[in-house]
Formats: C-alpha cells, structure tokens, sequence
C-alpha cells in the first residue's frame, strides 16, 4: 500500500525514497493523535497517578518553606512586565501565606534608557502596592552588569547568590501573570511530594485581538488540555519543564542542573538554547521527579501577535531542539526525556522530510512523466487514496475529541455556545492548513541555517510593532513567493487540469505576503470576536488576575455579553441567524475543511498534523509579550546597597529585606 503513496511516474530506489520519508511522517502524525486520544481518556475518566491540586487543597505551607518568584527580563516593554507583576502580586496577597514569598526583578536588559526605565517602573510598583496597603518590602530589582548564558545564566546567577535562602523558585517569563491561588498550589504539592523536582504548568494565552494570535488562544485553549494530559499521561515524573510559570526545588537544582556549553563549532555548539528540556532531564537524572500540571488553572502567558514573530521564535526554538539532540546519548538521562529530544528535533527536522517528499512528488510532473501516468488511470490509486483518508483521520480526531470534550463537559457556553464553537473549531482548523506551507518552507530554512552554521537574515521585528507592515511582510515572504508564483504559472500554463494537485501547497506561499499582514490587523480579530468566533472562556468571564494586568497596563478588553448556560442554544454570535442558516454554513463549511484537508495533507503534516499551538503545548509553552501603554505605577524609593555584593558584577544592587542580611 505505501508504494501508492510514491504517486505517479515514480519508480525504483525514488519510490523508495519517498515510499521511506511518507511511513515516517505518517508514524509523527499518528504519534500526535494517539497522544491527543490519551489526554481525552485521562481527562474524561481521571489519572490517579498523576498529582492532583485537589490533593492538597487547604494544606498549611510550613514557615520555612520560602518561595522566590523570579521573573528574568532583557530589554522587555517594562509596562507589561509591571502590569502583570503587580496582578500576581496582589492575588497572591489576597490568597495569604505572602510572607512566604520574596519577589524578584532580574534584569538583563543591555539598553541603558531601558534600564533606567525598569528601576523607575520597580519604584513605582513598590510605592503603588503599599498605597493600597500591600507588603511591598519583598519586591527586588536586580540588574546584572555581566550579562551571560542568557536567562539561563540570569537564573543561575540568581541562585548562587540567593538561592540558598530559599526551598522552592517560581520562574516568571516577562508576559506570565500567575493566580496567587495557582502559586499556592504550586507551593503546596511540592511539599507533599518531596521528591518532585519540577512541577510544571500549562500556560493558558489570552487577551488577544490579532487574527492570527486569536487562532493560536483558541487552539491552545481547546486542543491544548489534551496533548498536555497526553504527554502527562505517558511521562509521569518525567515529564517536560519549559522554563516559565513552574515551581522548582532550588537545592537540587542548584547541585545538579548546571548547564555547560556544547563542544565544536558550528550553529550546534556553544550554548544552550533550549535550556529548559536539559533541566528537566537532568533533574530527573539526579533523581526527583518531573511533572506536568494541565489541570491547574490560573497560569498565563501571550501568543506571539503575527505570523513573522511567531517565526522569528520558532528559529530560536529550532536551533535549541536541533542542539539537544545531540544529547540524546547522554549518559544518565531517563528513556522519556530521550525521545522528548528526539521529538524536539523532529518538531522541526518534519518540514524539510517533508518538503523533501513533496518536491519527489512534484518533479515528475514538471518533467512530463506525471502527467503521462496520470492520464492513464483515472484520478488516485486505490491505496494512495486510503493512505490520505488515514491520514485525514489522525489529523482530525485531536481536533474532534477536544470539542466532544468540552461539550461533555458543558463548557461549550464559555465559547459562545455549541454552534460557534463547532464553527470555530473548523475556522482554526482551516486557517491552520493555510498557515501550514508558510510555516513548512519557513522551518526547512531554519533546519538549513542550524545544521550548517549559515547566518540567515531573519531579524526581529520591533517590539513596539502591533501589526505587520506591508514592506516588512515583502522582505520576509517576498521572494519565496515570487519562486512559486512563477513554478505555478508555468504549471498552469501546461497542465492546468491538475491544478488541484498544487494549488492547496502553492497558493498560500504566493499569498504569504497578504496572509502575514492581514492576520497581524486587530481589526479582523476584533471583528471575527464580534461574530463570537474564536471565543474563549476567559473572554466573557475574566479571572480577577488577568483583569487587574489588563487593567494596570491600560488595556481596554471588549466586552461580551455572558455565555447562555450549558445546554442553552446561543445564536448571538452568529447575529441573528436561524438554524437554518447556520446548518447550511456549518456543512458548507464542513465540506470546504474536508476538501481542503484531503488536499493539504502535504502541508499539515509536516507540523505534525497539528496546529502551531498544539506543537507549542508538546515541546514549550508560548512565549511573547506585547506592547501595551505605560503602568500608572509612579513614584521613587530609595535604593539601598548591599557592601557585600560585588561591585563589578551589580549596577543596581538588589533591596534586601533587612540591613543585617548579608
């Protein structure tokens, strides 16, 4: 049956070829669904060796079990940071036990007007909190003159100078906001399993208005609790750690967890990128545990806004991964977190395999043979047909078993009612597969750029950018889409009777200019949200924690009328049509994924037959921050130093507790 899967006019050792590349990609795909489908059966019916907040609801943290929060920043829009600092400083104040906990601010930042502006906005926080009548004498700024090994050298650095005044660390990205609920319950497990090493959580993205951040917030908030509880489901104790919004036991992460550079040269080498994932194993090699959280709730991040910066991380990602892979033999290490570098690196190493396949598949057309095979039987080869109807099913089931799920659970209210979720389930599912051959050729680039050592011009974008300009969108995506504008001009020009074969692959690289631009515009998120599509719970009723960041940072969120109670048929969302109506788009919509899923199958699979925040909730949660307007946080503190610390290695020494601490 895989020799079907060759396509026409190939033959020998390039069937083969291909025949190879088709059973591999087929096997990630598959491994993807069977994950999703455990997360649905551990969620439906319970997973009583796995930790449970439950568990420990109520249980008193002992007096000497301190807690540090550490949020590492380099050159971030201090208002953000702020803004959700001080949400999860005052939720965890208003949870109790805050006299647990010491809070710090350790920056990295390069730019010295930046620099000034973080140690302003650090007073202006301190001096806010106490206005309102919280402890603010255990909030910290510290800035590191010596800047090494990036956030990972920041958390280091931190913990060789303070980490031995505390048992356990929260580790911050710059855009996390945490419950003070979600962080006592953190604190609270560790306590009970006190062979637990890592406890991780999953980030929930929310408050975006962007398209294409809103696909990613809807994806991860529906599809995501699955591959989280999957991966739990097969990892146990020896699960993944993805350097953000998770609580670690500081003793052995400090003897253990020291990370040295990779030898050789090359874009393999050097420092570690993807520091997090070689944490975790070698925490777990020392002998504690490791675990993933996806119940708890009240831990969140931010999406990248638009497609170039969700790939600008990507690249950083994929050098990361590519380099843990060389640890895979690394002596010591637990099974599990060996293939988790493997399919780490597989995350990536998947779009050129299958770029690979694709081209095989192609170029006999280009030179004829195609063509001639194709006219001499009608349509596709029986067995390459259900090759493709297999793998159209692997690619749905996640998808399907995470809205039965919500459904099951009468949460379908929380996303505008069982219509629009439906509806906005096969939206993402479709927008996916367009952003898919972007993503492919994008990744094939960085996998190039890695294993050769090429510098590759992919800067970053402003930080102070809110949507995707039209130049900026040409230099990225223009010439890539000139290539294939002009492959598929002369195609169409030969054969276009077999247009179908490449347009689904070929026409969202000619549009990637377009696609990148319009899905950074607020206005069509905004306007898609209006429509209910996309919805999310935590859009209609906001946590307290997420409110007060979004207020603090001057965000003004829309407002969306509460869902219907479960059960209760909601056609708001759809501004007042009939069921009728709806029946008619839902199945013509249905009808158009179906098509296009059979058609870019080639696409889809090559991220692993999921969306892009589905593979974020596999190998590390997303992270980004977004600009926002300046905290109404104002006012100085003195800063008081510390003779003890070195001078050459502290600009702005940290404010102690007391003047006796040394």
């Amino acid at each position: 049956m895989l020799d079907g899967a060759a396509g026409p006019g190939h033959s020998g050792p390039w069937a083969v070829l291909q025949t190879g590349l088709f059973a591999l990609l087929f096997a990630w795909v598959a491994a993807g669904c069977v994950t999703a489908v455990m997360g649905y059966v551990s969620l439906r019916r319970g997973d009583h060796h796995a930790l449970s907040p439950e568990d420990v609801a109520g249980r008193p943290i002992a007096e000497d079990a301190r807690t540090a929060v550490v949020m590492p920043i380099c050159n971030e829009d201090i208002a953000t940071v702020v803004a959700g600092l001080r949400a999860t400083i005052e939720s965890l104040s208003r949870a109790g036990s805050f006299d647990r906990f010491d809070v710090y601010m350790l920056s990295d930042t390069g730019d010295l007007t930046l620099r000034d502006a973080e140690l302003a906005a650090w007073r202006g926080l301190r001096e806010a909190l106490a206005a309102d009548g919280y402890d603010s004498s255990r909030i910290y700024y510290r800035w590191r003159q010596r800047r090494t090994k990036r956030k990972a050298g920041n958390v280091a650095d931190f913990c060789r100078r303070w980490g031995r005044d505390y048992r356990y660390m929260v580790v911050l990205d710059a855009d996390s906001v945490m419950s003070g609920d979600a962080l006592l319950t953190m604190v609270r497990l560790m306590e009970a399993q006190p062979k637990a090493g890592i406890i991780q959580t999953a980030p929930r993205s929310c408050g975006h208005d962007s398209l294409h951040a809103r696909l990613q917030q809807f994806s991860g908030r529906v599809t995501g609790p699955l591959f989280s509880a999957g991966l739990r489901f097969w990892q146990l104790g020896e699960s993944h750690y993805w350097g953000h919004n998770a609580i670690l036991r500081v003793e052995p992460f400090m003897k253990h967890c020291a990370l040295a550079k990779l030898p050789g040269k090359g874009g393999l080498s050097g420092e570690i990128l993807s520091h997090d994932f070689v944490e975790a194993a070698l925490m777990r090699r020392a002998g504690y545990e490791v675990w993933l959280l996806p119940e708890l709730d009240g831990s969140y991040e931010q999406a990248p806004p638009h497609l170039i910066d969700e790939l600008t991380r990507d690249r950083r990602w994929c050098q990361g991964n590519l380099q843990n892979a060389r640890l895979v033999a690394e002596p010591g290490f637990a099974g599990v977190h060996r293939a988790m570098f493997v399919t780490g690196a597989m995350s990536y190493v998947a779009s050129p395999i299958w770029l690979a396949f694709v081209l095989l598949g192609v170029l006999p057309w280009f030179a004829g043979d195609g063509l001639q095979a194709a006219t001499e039987g009608a349509g596709l080869p029986l067995a390459q047909m259900m090759l493709w109807s297999a793998t159209l099913a692997l690619l749905l089931v996640p998808r399907v078993l995470a809205v039965l799920l919500v459904i099951r659970r009468r949460q379908e209210a929380g996303y505008g009612g069982r219509q629009t979720l439906v509806t906005s389930a096969l939206l993402e599912a479709l927008m996916s597969a367009v952003q898919a051959p972007v993503r492919m050729v994008a990744h094939s680039i960085f996998v190039l750029g890695a294993l050769t050592g090429l510098k590759l011009n992919w800067k970053s974008p402003s930080r102070e950018a809110t949507a995707v300009g039209w130049r900026e969108a040409i230099g990225r995506f223009g010439v890539i889409g000139a290539i294939v504008a002009a492959a598929l001009a002369w195609w169409l020009a030969g054969q276009p009777g077999e247009a179908w074969r490449v347009l689904p692959l070929a026409l969202p690289l000619v549009l990637a200019v377009p696609l990148a631009v319009l899905t950074s515009r607020s206005e069509f998120g905004l306007a898609w949200r209006r429509r209910g599509w996309l919805l999310i719970p935590e859009e209609s009723r906001a946590p307290a924690v997420l409110q007060a960041a979004w207020r603090y940072a001057g965000v003004v969120r829309p407002t969306i009328s509460a869902p219907a109670p479960a059960g209760v048929r909601n056609d708001v969302a759809l501004r007042g049509s009939g069921a009728a109506t709806w029946q008619r788009r839902a199945l013509a919509t249905v009808g158009l994924a179906m098509a296009t899923g059979v058609a870019v199958i080639p696409q889809t699979v090559a991220t692993g037959g999921l969306s892009h925040s589905d593979l974020a909730a596999m190998r590390i949660v997303m992270q980004a921050s977004s600009p926002s307007a300046a905290p109404r946080v104002l006012g100085a503190l003195p800063v008081r130093r510390v003779s003890t610390m070195p001078a050459d290695s502290v600009r702005y020494p940290v404010v102690r507790r007391s003047a006796t601490r040394t």
